[in-house]
């Protein structure tokens, strides 16, 4: 009997191994593994980095409305292929990116009565893995409900954690970031996307989603076994998260971007690997612009015969400005919070019923500006709220094309659910049609789609300079953080260009006219650090002409053709140099704790350069406007010493010498 016991104990554990289906791939490199377990119970994923794990067992798969996916399921046959192609950037932190990756593809099928089938797709990159699920055509089953998304991000140990609490779904993804212990993360809270985990020794994860379209954005909550997908519900009400008519569809990308140094996460391109090639044929109008934008400084004027506000004389003012210094397009907002155009219940975040984009408040005198503005060769950037836009998209958009506007900023959009992703890109192919750039402001993070519709110049979704306007939140210890979890998303709206600097100690809240708590060189590499395609100068003329610094400003490119990445610590600093042409802008972020970096130019050509060197000056801790500039010859071979003050900054410019 007892020989009897022990056969059936080893029939029933030989049953339970052979039921379950194993499928690992690797990256090209062979450093990354994603491994994937299908039973009869659930289908689970690891994540291995140099043999190191990474992702604990971790869940996938779907509750619809008519029922979980992911258990009792049989696996068909598996597609392999290599991935090795290259493919040009309109705009971008590199020109030319890579896309270099390892693929299979897994048929998943209910052995039910359902019988319904999802493909898993991973792909496994040198520095990341991405995987999605794909809905195929099938004859059963051509349409779907998600109530959840059971994707679990379950990962090993307990790394470093710097991430983002958000309060909610409906939010504008605006919060300050916690540097804290894994195992100190709150449960049960909305985290957002990226979120970035530093292990011992000295490995980087960071968590994001690729390719947003169609499909609700998703954040992670974190429960006492790991982080969990948690997709956006449709709106005002709780259960259903996506809804999808017909297939073919496919889920965004769940991506784990992956390095030895925090520097790599930057220099990546899986996001925009991620997306589909240019949907727009005539990329040839999408250029970078530098553009005024008065609403941060409150419209100032100076002291002359007229007064600011919804008027020609301040809007040529500032185009005048413009003009002068060779940039693109003048911003309009408004004045005082009331919009350049009709709206009867106007109310900061919220559009009135009758609110109408293409009726300019008479007192503006909008068919002057517009004139004006193009006699200087000065286009228009815009403030719409994007409700009163999306009513009239079409005819919107005609009219502000036929008015010689560049691009739009198109705000209060605070949700991320199915429905405002599928909005958010009409709203960019529409404007493609019209030769406009989309600057989308209080909305959610990018997710790659700048590489399909490269007039998606900018987002925000992060805590920026306009909190100066009201608070004290954010500094240059926020600043550090950006780069290491938002920018890994993509470009980033921040409202650059204050220049009224002041210390910590001393800073006092202005509405009108905001003081900054950076130095003057902080604020310039801003500039350099972060991925904008909007290059904004906020303040006001005054401010800026015959400033130190301004020329920075007026001729920082932005798009780029390469990235480096020097330095970089997370919670206290980093250095990112960014190639356009021949040219390299290098730019260094401090926290609050004075110090130097030793900046090599190793990455530089053959030959001799110029650099101009804007570093801090020797009292810019109590005089943060003060910067130190200098010119000198320099090779691949130098060394710079870039002395750092407390919440300061370097920028350097180097050009190839003919």
């Amino acid at each position: 009997m007892k020989k009897i016991l022990i056969f059936c104990a080893v029939l029933l554990c030989f049953t339970s191994v052979t039921a379950q289906k194993s499928i690992s791939v690797m990256s090209p490199d062979k450093q990354i593994k994603f491994s994937l377990q299908v039973g009869s119970e659930e289908m689970t994923y690891e994540v291995d980095y140099k043999k190191q794990p990474i992702v604990s067992k971790s869940q996938l798969g779907f509750v619809f409305d008519n029922g979980a996916f992911g258990s009792d399921l049989k696996v068909g046959k598996v597609c392999r292929r290599k991935i090795d192609e290259t493919y040009e950037l309109v705009v971008g932190k590199v020109r030319i990116a890579r896309n270099y990756c390892n693929e299979i593809i897994v048929p998943l099928t209910e052995k039910s009565a359902l019988g319904r089938t999802i493909n898993l797709v991973v792909r496994v990159f040198n520095d990341g893995v991405a995987f999605r699920y794909d809905f195929p055509e099938q004859e059963s089953w051509n349409s779907c409900v998600i109530y959840d998304e059971k994707t679990e991000f379950n990962l090993q140990g307990d790394p470093k954690a710097l991430l983002m609490y958000l309060p909610g779904y409906i939010n504008s993804h605006e919060a300050l970031y916690d540097y804290i212990d894994y195992s100190q993360v709150e449960e049960n809270t909305l985290i957002e996307m990226p979120a970035t985990f530093h292990y011992g020794n000295e490995v980087f994860v960071s968590i994001t989603e690729a390719a947003i379209r169609d499909f609700a954005g998703l954040y992670m909550t974190k429960d006492q076994n790991g982080l969990n997908a948690k997709l956006t519900p449709k709106l005002n009400q709780e259960k259903i998260k996506v809804v999808i008519d017909d297939f073919p569809h496919c889920s965004p990308w769940r991506v784990y971007l992956i390095a030895d140094r925090a520097g790599d996460l930057l220099e990546s391109n899986v996001i925009t690997s991620l997306n589909e090639p240019c949907k727009i044929e005539d990329t040839s109008w999408i250029k970078p612009c530098r553009t005024t934008f008065t609403w941060w400084n409150g419209n100032v004027v100076p002291d002359t015969t007229f007064s600011p506000g919804n008027n020609f004389d301040t809007n040529k003012y500032y185009i005048d400005f413009a003009a002068r210094h060779g940039l693109d397009a003048h911003g309009i907002y408004g004045y005082a919070e009331t919009p350049w155009y009709y709206d009867d219940n106007f109310n900061f975040g919220w559009a009135g019923a009758n609110a109408d984009v293409t009726k300019p408040i008479p007192c503006l005198d909008m068919p002057r500006i517009v004139k004006y503005a193009k006699s200087k060769g000065v286009g228009l950037h815009l403030w719409v709220h994007w409700r009163p836009l999306y009513a009239k998209l079409e005819e919107a958009f005609t009219l502000y094309e036929q008015w010689g506007v560049k691009g739009l900023m198109v705000d209060f959009m605070d949700r991320n659910d199915q429905e405002m992703m599928r909005i958010q890109e009409e709203i960019l192919a529409c404007a493609a049609r019209h030769h406009l750039f989309i600057q989308f402001h209080g909305a959610s993070k990018p997710s790659g789609l700048v590489r399909t519709y490269p007039n998606e110049f900018t987002r925000e979704g992060t805590l920026n300079y306009e909190q100066y306007k009201w608070c004290n939140l954010v500094n240059a210890d926020h600043d550090i953080d950006i780069p290491f979890t938002r920018m890994l998303a993509g470009s980033s709206d921040y409202h650059l260009g204050g220049f009224h600097a002041q210390t910590r100690e001393n800073f006092k809240i202005q509405y009108i006219n905001p003081n900054v708590t950076s130095t003057r060189c902080h604020m310039l590499a801003m500039y350099v650090v972060l991925e904008n395609h909007l290059t904004s100068l906020c303040d006001t003329p005054m401010a800026y002409e015959g400033q130190p610094g301004f020329e920075v400003l007026c001729t920082v490119p932005g798009t780029w053709d390469e990235i480096k990445v020097p330095h970089a610590e997370i919670n206290q600093y980093i250095t990112v140099a960014r190639r356009n042409g021949s040219d390299w802008w290098i730019g260094s972020l401090n926290t609050r704790i004075p110090r130097t970096l030793k900046l090599s130019l190793n990455f530089l050509g053959e030959g001799s350069y110029q650099a101009v060197i804007y570093t801090d000056a020797s009292d810019a801790d109590e005089n943060p406007n003060h910067l130190k500039k200098e010119k000198r010859i320099v090779t691949k071979k130098d060394v710079i010493d870039l002395p750092l003050a407390s919440d300061g900054g370097a920028v350097l410019h180097i050009t190839k010498v003919k």
